[in-house]
């Protein structure tokens, strides 16, 4: 193996420690609380960005991408997307979803807000996701879900819209507390 390209499979296993996380958190929101599927996005999107990674191209400045970190999560989003147009996506397993570990907040809150992001359409959630977990503009959110400026507009409104109307007063009840 030669040194440049120890080099940077040492670069991308030190992207990927330091991404994956991340990645798994927005792939579960995604997929509305699906740990099993998020593990599979995350492995799918950082096994695509090893073999972008590999190429020589990317660090000759052929087509460099500036934030690997962003395309990851656009590369996540698009395979969410594509695994949602397949049929067998709508397959889902039975049984009880393992015990996490717990972490700070309210988990009837988070379970609440899961539960209903997992109502919404595959499209609704993406577009939610990136617009308003991973903070993006319309237009980076235009340009990972192939749309317009407009139709991001459009479809976070209507989707915003659908998760308050799944929520209806439940959220009031969190409030209180």
């Amino acid at each position: 193996m030669s040194r440049s390209r120890t080099a940077r499979e040492a670069e991308y296993l030190e992207f990927a420690a330091a991404r994956t996380s991340h990645l798994y958190r927005s792939a579960c929101l995604l997929t509305g609380g699906d740990t099993h599927l998020a593990e599979d996005l995350v492995q799918e999107t950082l096994g695509r960005m090893y073999v972008l990674w590999r190429r020589s191209a990317w660090f000759t400045g052929g087509t460099r991408i500036d934030n690997p970190a962003a395309y990851a999560h656009t590369v996540l989003v698009r395979t969410f997307l594509t695994h949602q147009r397949r049929r067998s996506s709508t397959e889902s397993p039975v049984g009880e979803l393992p015990d996490s570990p717990g972490r700070e907040g309210d988990p009837a809150l988070r379970l609440t807000l899961l539960d209903a992001l997992a109502r919404l359409s595959a499209r609704d959630r993406a577009v939610l996701i990136l617009r308003y977990w991973e903070d993006r503009s319309v237009e980076e959110t235009a340009e990972v879900m192939r749309a317009g400026s407009g139709a991001v507009r459009t479809q976070s409104v209507r989707a915003l819209a659908r998760l308050r109307a799944l929520l209806g007063d439940s959220l009031v009840d969190f409030a209180d507390r």
